[in-house]
């Protein structure tokens, strides 16, 4: 079984409305709150690791998931990025 190539299917964030209006923040917001995504999502992995080792399966569940939806979002500004400076 092969996994789609969709880009909608690799991250489902790309469906929701919001996500489109990314690409008209002005640059520094999306470099801020990129920066901050990846925190969070750096955060999430320690966190999830560390319940992991404790034993904690639906809490490093939580974590895991959580660092991927902050992953999503973190990849969708990268295509706004790339976006907004090729119209420049």
């Amino acid at each position: 079984m092969t996994r789609s190539l969709r880009a909608d299917v690799r991250n489902p964030l790309l469906q929701l409305p919001a996500a489109k209006r990314l690409a008209e923040l002005p640059p520094e917001a999306q470099e801020a709150l990129k920066a901050l995504l990846v925190d969070i999502r750096n955060d999430c992995r320690v966190r999830a690791e560390e319940c992991w080792r404790k034993h904690k399966a639906p809490m490093a569940a939580y974590w895991k998931a959580t660092g991927v939806y902050a992953n999503h979002a973190q990849r969708l500004l990268k295509g706004a990025a790339s976006t907004t400076r090729g119209t420049t």
